[in-house]
């Protein structure tokens, strides 16, 4: 197995200020705007993005909630071991509030399929937005497109995205993994 650095820790955080300063030019003031990690993994990047746009900013008030899409699947009774369930945590209405999905890797496209159908408890929104920080190109399997991408990426069927966090893996990096 063999790896390759798509993105190094300097990089990443170039790519977190570009992303947090494409919110601000749409969101303004984010009166209306809820800001929702999917779990597991993308609830580092929206909890990572809430703090930038909160301390460098200076953005008040951010609505941040973290979505577990788990059960929401559609393979979610296709794989052999037992699932464990994330924690959802949304402490407001998304009722007439523009969400931003937010999600580390897109991939297949049926994540964020769930996350649509697991936000409808909740509410119904004005509209949802799509952020990811890795884009995997010409690996859709439904018609989904991220709004704010931090970087495009062409992966074979064969590699892995890998996006590593300070906070839960002791580095800020994105690999490309071949299996």
């Amino acid at each position: 197995m063999s790896q390759k650095v798509l993105l190094n820790a300097k990089e990443v955080n170039i790519i977190l200020h570009r992303l947090a300063c494409q919110l601000i030019e749409k969101h303004t003031d984010f009166s209306n705007t809820v800001l929702i990690g999917l779990q597991p993994r993308g609830v580092f990047l929206a909890d990572r993005l809430a703090k930038i746009l909160e301390e460098d900013y200076k953005v008040k008030n951010i609505q941040l909630g973290h979505l577990d899409i788990t059960f929401y699947r559609d393979d979610f009774r296709r794989g052999e071991k037992t699932l464990e369930a994330n924690t959802t945590k949304l402490n407001f209405l998304v009722e007439d509030k523009n969400i931003v999905f937010i999600d580390d890797v897109l991939y297949t496209g049926r994540s964020i399929r769930a996350a649509l159908t697991a936000i409808q408890s909740f509410g119904r929104p004005n509209e949802i937005e799509l952020l990811t920080l890795i884009d995997r190109r010409f690996s859709r399997h439904l018609p989904i497109q991220p709004d704010y991408r931090g970087r495009q990426v062409d992966v074979i069927n064969n590699e892995k995205v890998k996006v590593n966090w300070e906070e839960h893996d002791n580095e800020d990096s994105v690999y490309l993994i071949e299996k």
